[in-house]
């Protein structure tokens, strides 16, 4: 099995560099880009990319809106990086689609961790078995979902929430259930990144969503059959 790619989209070539000797020491094969057009140009020609480490601030096209043209072709991990920690900025960065979020200054070992969590975590879904929901139907093994036959471009984070949630059918599940299922306890993140993802996920699953995806509010969300 070859080395897993990494793209990092940064204008700072100080931090680009840093990162991707970092990332290459510790046997990955990286891709660097200066602004955010070249980001989504990249990704979308070179299905090989499995990560992706994108600044918000840059020229051309900034972090939000190259994630969220991303998000129109691609689920791969997306981990934003900005030294703007302001929880504005955090809940716009998981608008646009990505599954987790650094602020610079950060040490590299953690977000090698970071990076490690996300790919472990989309390997790992690839379990045996697949399963039929009236219009739902989830391949785990291919690590797809489908509602009446078309192929839902769902994120990871979405895919794992989909799972958790019709894994545990009318089981009423906490916003912090939800992340600590899905993002893990070592999350930094603010409970209502759950709240963006599911209201992403239900749009994705068009009128499945809205009739099994049942907010229970000020608690969190349940699935039903």
């Amino acid at each position: 099995m070859g080395k897993k790619k990494i793209l990092i989209a940064d204008d700072e070539e100080r931090i680009t560099n840093l990162v991707k000797d970092y990332l290459e020491s510790n046997g990955y094969e990286t891709v660097v880009c200066f602004n955010g057009e070249e980001a989504v140009k990249a990704i979308k020609n070179d299905s090989s990319i499995e990560l992706a480490l994108m600044d918000i601030m840059m020229p051309e096209l900034d972090g939000w809106a190259a994630c969220k043209k991303i998000r129109e072709f691609s689920s791969l991990p997306i981990i934003m990086l900005t030294a703007r920690s302001e929880e504005f900025d955090q809940l716009m960065g998981f608008e646009s689609g990505a599954d987790d979020y650094v602020t610079k200054p950060f040490s590299l070992a953690v977000l090698l961790k970071r990076i490690e969590a996300l790919l472990r975590r989309k390997d790992g879904m690839q379990v045996i078995n697949a399963e039929n929901k009236k219009g739902l139907y989830i391949n785990r093994e291919a690590y797809v979902a489908y509602i009446d036959g078309e192929l839902l471009n769902l994120t990871l984070k979405e895919y794992e929430i989909l799972i958790y949630l019709t894994d545990n059918p009318s089981r009423v599940l906490s916003r912090d259930q939800i992340l600590n299922a899905v993002w893990g306890y070592d999350f930094e993140g603010d409970a209502r990144t759950v709240d963006s993802h599911v209201a992403r996920l239900r749009t994705k699953l068009k009128s499945f969503g809205s009739l099994h995806i049942k907010t229970v509010y000020g608690i969190g969300y349940k699935y039903e059959k």
